[in-house]
């Protein structure tokens, strides 16, 4: 499940409760924040196909503590920079 960014939710990827925090190119702010399930996958591409795109684009960073960032979208053309390209 997609937990949207609130600031319950922050606290929450804060103390770790979250695996992965998600981003969009270009902001510091999260989307959102999610367990890496592939019922979260499924619903981020459910999502992404209502908004018209024609496939998810998403890249992963692996952090040091184990947790994961997703970014969505076409993070190169924003210079993220920190994107794998998974």
């Amino acid at each position: 499940m997609i937990h949207a960014h609130n600031d319950a939710s922050q606290t929450r990827w804060d103390r770790g409760d979250f695996k992965v925090q998600l981003l969009k190119p270009g902001s510091s702010r999260p989307v959102g924040f999610c367990d890496g399930s592939a019922a979260d996958l499924a619903e981020l591409k459910s999502l992404a196909e209502a908004e018209g795109a024609e496939e998810l684009v998403l890249h992963k960073k692996l952090l040091k503590s184990g947790r994961e960032i997703w970014t969505i979208g076409d993070a190169g053309a924003a210079g993220d920079g920190g994107a794998d390209g998974d």
